[in-house]
């Protein structure tokens, strides 16, 4: 079977349906529970990307710009978008969707920092970002 290749290899998608448990007493998704699958999306990026076992080391500045709504599609996209020598930036969009009208928004941004490490816990060094044009850049 032919491998896919059409996502960047900085890039992690997931999608999500906000269900009543997921929500708290106004009917809007938990920030908790946009803080953890934006925690486990910058994860998946971050660990495809080094390729190596990664850990959270910080979240910063996330912006909670617009409520989540029980029944709409949540579209988490992390981006890995600078490399240290053992760490990531990744920024993470959560992107709400109603099912019925297809109008996409933006609801949630944040930046996390994960770490590379090697088969004995140790940071471990990553890759530096391909430059635009390279293979496995962004477009």
């Amino acid at each position: 079977m032919a491998p896919l290749d059409d996502t960047p290899k900085t890039e992690a998608r997931m999608l999500e349906i906000v269900f009543p448990d997921h929500t708290n007493h106004l009917g809007t998704l938990f920030g908790g529970t946009a803080l953890a699958w934006m925690d486990k999306a910058a994860f998946i990026a971050a660990s495809r990307y080094a390729r190596r076992t990664v850990v959270t080391a910080r979240s910063e500045q996330v912006d909670f710009k617009l409520p989540i709504k029980q029944g709409q599609l949540v579209e988490t996209i992390a981006r890995v978008v600078e490399v240290g020598r053992t760490s990531m930036q990744v920024e993470v969009e959560l992107i709400a969707e109603d099912l019925l009208s297809g109008d996409r928004e933006l609801c949630t941004r944040g930046r996390f920092v994960m770490i590379a490490l090697d088969a004995r816990g140790r940071p471990a060094q990553v890759a530096q970002l391909p430059k635009a044009g390279e293979a496995g850049a962004a477009p």
